[in-house]
């Protein structure tokens, strides 16, 4: 028996009809066609399909659509702010922080999430708040140096050439 779901999906109101069983990712690529976040291992280990539920990092890979019901996600799709990058996709874009980019929805909404528990974070604590999401081509160091452009950059901090 299918349910009815009322989602806010970046900003915009969704209701709509799904089966119990469809999973946030399917709902999200599929029902609404916001294919930026990415299906990787299914199973919550590589995190490509990281997303924000009420401000919360969340794999939407493990989780049924029918969950989100009455809360606020935000996709890749909906951090850019009026055509502005957020800060965290601009240090990803300025710090070379992708190459294949099949992990990089999944790093940015995680690296966003880590800026807004603490502007300020050490090496450390990026990469341990990054623990949760897998990349296969790049060797984290960029993915790192993109999150600390974003930081210096929510501060006022970072420059045209950083």
């Amino acid at each position: 028996m299918k349910k009815v779901i009322n989602v806010n999906i970046n900003g915009v109101d969704h209701q709509s009809e799904v089966e119990p069983r469809l999973l946030l990712i399917h709902y999200l690529r599929e029902v609404l066609g916001l294919t930026g976040t990415h299906i990787g291992c299914e199973t919550s280990i590589c995190g490509a399909c990281t997303v924000m539920q009420d401000g919360q990092a969340v794999k939407s890979c493990t989780m049924f659509a029918v969950q989100a019901d009455g809360s606020s996600v935000t996709t890749i799709e909906g951090l850019a702010n009026d055509g502005q990058l957020h800060p965290v996709q601009e240090g990803f874009w300025e710090q070379h922080g992708l190459q294949c980019g099949y992990c990089t929805p999944g790093m940015i909404i995680a690296g966003a999430q880590i800026l807004d528990r603490n502007p300020d974070p050490s090496e450390t604590e990026i990469r341990h708040g990054l623990e949760g999401n897998l990349c296969r081509c790049t060797g984290y160091q960029h993915i790192v140096e993109a999150v600390q452009y974003a930081s210096r950059k929510m501060k006022g901090q970072a420059a045209a050439g950083d």
